[in-house]
């Protein structure tokens, strides 16, 4: 029977020695790498669409819950604004752009008869977001006008030294045929 000493330790005879890596994991390996940026870039447009899906579920919840016990009127108001929609597709004949404002518009008024508060809320908040809209329109039109009058003014004085170059060129030459 062999005995180990209780003072000495027995002598390394083995060695850790690692597999070589098989084809396979080396192309999942390459492959994991080749599409990490695709992963990253799913899960940054996930994380900045959850709140925005979460948000839509809810507002669905409560649309369900508000069509499952609607309040009393909720039905023939809601056919009212859905025939004037109607209504207003029928007046549209001719162009798209009628197509679509009049439905809308019939819709919109039909709408404020029967919500006028909320229309008033609505009408605010829109009224801001197109006063802010037509500012940063009007503030970046602005910015490319100046650019392009700079660039136009550079062009001419570009072209004009140009021409007293090619002036001063010639003179040279001439001086120097004589």
């Amino acid at each position: 029977m062999f005995k180990l000493s209780l003072y000495t330790s027995p002598s390394p005879k083995s060695k850790y020695v690692e597999d070589p890596e098989s084809q396979l994991e080396e192309t999942i390996f390459h492959l994991r790498h080749s599409l990490a940026p695709y992963a990253a870039w799913v899960q940054d447009c996930t994380g900045k669409a959850m709140p925005k899906v979460e948000k839509a579920c809810e507002y669905v919840k409560e649309s369900y819950e508000i069509i499952k016990a609607p309040p009393p009127g909720f039905y023939p108001r809601l056919g009212v604004i859905g025939f004037a929609g109607i209504v207003g597709l029928f007046l549209a004949r001719g162009s798209k752009i009628k197509r679509l404002v009049y439905p809308i518009s019939f819709m919109g008024i039909g709408i404020a008869v029967y919500y006028p508060q909320q229309t008033v809320a609505v009408a605010k908040v829109t009224g801001l977001r197109l006063y802010d809209w037509s500012l940063q329109a009007y503030i970046s039109l602005e910015s490319l006008w100046k650019d392009s009058s700079k660039k136009k003014k550079s062009a001419k004085a570009s072209s004009k030294s140009n021409a007293e170059s090619d002036k001063e060129l010639k003179v040279q030459e001439e001086r120097a045929v004589k």
